[in-house]
């Protein structure tokens, strides 16, 4: 008769700590694992929008103040080379030791964006201010109700769920997707230049519609939407339509056509209306203003997603801005206030319509009454003013 052997696997304190944090860290409270090439003993998790940007659990044994004091330098190393990645100025990283030597002084080998705790008990974590602070359900969501291999098993399901909503998510963000918006809005671009040519009233749309000052403030003010749909001559509508075709399908996928659409008409109103305000006797057509808000848009989306995007943005986006602006200020004949009114225009809309995942409501509110302040603003300056 075969008897079924049955065995148990036990878990250190140390090891059942760390397994109890991670869960917390990565089921609760959203962070990902940093994948680091040579460090061992340790868990980097990351997540941008908490106090905390960086986690680190420290498993292996820091038993005297020079070894703590190298393992500082070691982090803030890694640490520049996270900021660079994330674009983020700032990265606050909580190491949380669980095997330190009773001769290390956490307290008297302070830096200036790490703070060092230790945990040595899975009750240590009641007691400690900077967790308490922080993160008070900690002690409470690390009572998972299993030990040793069982603790394990279930650590390791919840987190492989919590792993597979979050590629959901990020498939449903980043999924191609047919840039409907943005064919209809090239084809009024289109139908809006040539129709009028070939029957020959090019000049008459050209002087009723485009953006000019006196005009709008003479209650033309369909002026301020209908101009971002009129162009000069065949280079400049090529020239735009090529531009939003690269910049808006990709943020058409990315944020949606609702959130789209709101970003593309606010950008070309608050556009001609900087243009007004600097060039007042100036007559100014085009895309371009409102292709510039597409760009704050991504800027501000890509900082969202920055773990993602943040090569894109560094090499590609901001570099676009840049120099576009600089060859603006360069270059006669470019209405270069109407590319920063609709670059903050559209910046400041897409915190308000808000990134999906990402944006939570109280800051969509902000969003929004930011928008509609910079919108008073200019119509302020553009009408009560003069």
């Amino acid at each position: 008769m075969n008897e079924a052997a049955s065995f148990t696997i036990q878990l250190d304190e140390k090891n059942t700590l760390a397994i109890k944090l991670v869960h917390y860290f990565i089921v609760e409270k959203g962070y990902t694992p940093i994948i680091l090439q040579g460090v061992k003993d340790e868990i980097w998790l990351e997540n941008l929008d908490e106090e905390y940007k960086v986690v680190r659990i420290v498993l292996g044994y820091i038993h005297n103040d020079e070894q703590y004091k190298f393992d500082v330098f070691k982090t803030n190393r890694i640490i520049k080379k996270i900021k660079a990645k994330t674009l983020s100025f700032r990265v606050k990283v909580l190491s949380i030791f669980l095997d330190l030597g009773n001769s290390v002084s956490l307290d008297e080998n302070k830096s200036k964006n790490i703070t060092a705790i230790e945990l040595k008990e899975e009750k240590d974590a009641k007691k400690n201010t900077v967790l308490q602070q922080y993160y008070p359900d900690l002690p409470n969501k690390m009572h998972l109700g299993k030990k040793g291999i069982e603790l394990f098993i279930k650590a390791t399901q919840d987190i492989n769920e919590h792993n597979m909503e979050d590629q959901k998510k990020m498939a449903d963000v980043f999924k191609v997707k047919k840039p409907i918006i943005t064919y209809i809005l090239i084809l009024l671009n289109v139908v809006i230049y040539f129709i009028p040519m070939l029957l020959g009233i090019s000049d008459t749309i050209f002087s009723q519609y485009a953006v000019y000052g006196p005009f709008v403030r003479f209650g033309q003010y369909y002026r301020l939407l209908t101009g971002a749909f009129i162009h000069a001559n065949v280079a400049h509508l090529l020239f735009n339509m090529y531009a939003l075709w690269i910049i808006g399908s990709q943020l058409e996928n990315f944020i949606g056509k609702t959130r789209y659409i709101i970003v593309y008409l606010f950008s070309a109103i608050t556009a001609s209306l900087l243009s007004i305000i600097i060039n007042d006797n100036v007559v100014s057509v085009g895309a371009s203003g409102a292709i510039f808000g597409l760009l704050g848009a991504l800027l501000y989306f890509g900082y969202h997603y920055r773990v993602y995007l943040g090569n894109v943005i560094k090499s590609q986006i901001i570099p676009l801005i840049v120099i576009n602006l600089a060859l603006g200020f360069l270059m006669t004949g470019v209405d270069n206030a109407a590319h920063i009114g609709g670059l903050i225009g559209g910046g400041l809309m897409m915190i308000g319509v808000g990134v999906k995942y990402k944006s939570s409501g109280f800051e969509k509110i902000n969003g929004l009454i930011v928008s509609l302040i910079y919108l008073g603003f200019l119509i302020y300056l553009a009408f009560l003013r003069a």
